[in-house]
């Protein structure tokens, strides 16, 4: 239900506001809209890392590896 809350509109106004109210409802149930967040971007994807083959480590790697504590 639509309550006009503040002034006093025509018959016109009013009969012009609830058909763009219908229209957009009508749209976000067409596109299935869900009204959930929309989808991530494909730069925030984790699977783009691992997407190139990995190189072979250095002949030093084996010193950066350790961590001593």
């Amino acid at each position: 239900m639509i309550k006009v809350v503040r002034g006093n509109p025509t018959p016109e106004e009013l009969a012009a506001a609830l058909a763009v109210v219908r229209a957009r409802a009508g749209a976000a149930a067409g596109s299935g809209g869900t009204g959930g967040p929309p989808p991530a971007p494909g730069w925030s994807d984790p699977a783009r890392i691992a997407r190139h083959e990995n190189r072979r480590p250095g002949p030093r790697a084996w010193a950066r590896t350790y961590w001593p504590g």
